[in-house]
């Protein structure tokens, strides 16, 4: 049963990411209103021309392994340190948003725990 909700949560969470990634080149949802904080740091990223299409790529190529789920263990890995992003940049400039980021980091850790056997030659533990 464990095994059917993470695949499920995977799949979810990996149409999300590719969903975001997508949106990073075709620019099809609104994006919500911002403040002045807010505003400098989109503008910084945006100056640095590659990392948004960078950052897009992985969302997609990460999202795609994850919901597979003999594929998942290489996805999860890839998609950490978006996630990881994610998360901090909620914790540090956007507190209010910070729930779905815990969920997202939650459900990657799981995949990542559930699959820790995989990832014992590189460890060595």
């Amino acid at each position: 049963m464990k095994n059917k909700v993470l695949t499920v949560l995977c799949i979810l969470f990996g149409l999300m990411m590719i969903n975001s990634g997508l949106n990073k080149f075709f620019h099809y949802m609104p994006m919500p209103e911002m403040s002045e904080d807010m505003m400098q740091i989109m503008g910084g990223f945006m100056a640095i021309k590659w990392i948004f299409p960078l950052v897009a790529i992985v969302e997609i190529i990460g999202g795609i392994l994850i919901a597979i789920p003999k594929k998942r263990a290489l996805g999860a890995i890839i998609i950490l340190p978006v996630v990881i992003g994610i998360f901090v940049h909620h914790l540090v400039h956007d507190v209010a948003g910070i729930g779905i980021a815990i969920i997202l980091l939650a459900i990657n850790i799981w995949a990542i725990s559930a699959n820790w056997d995989k990832f014992k030659p590189i460890v060595g533990s």
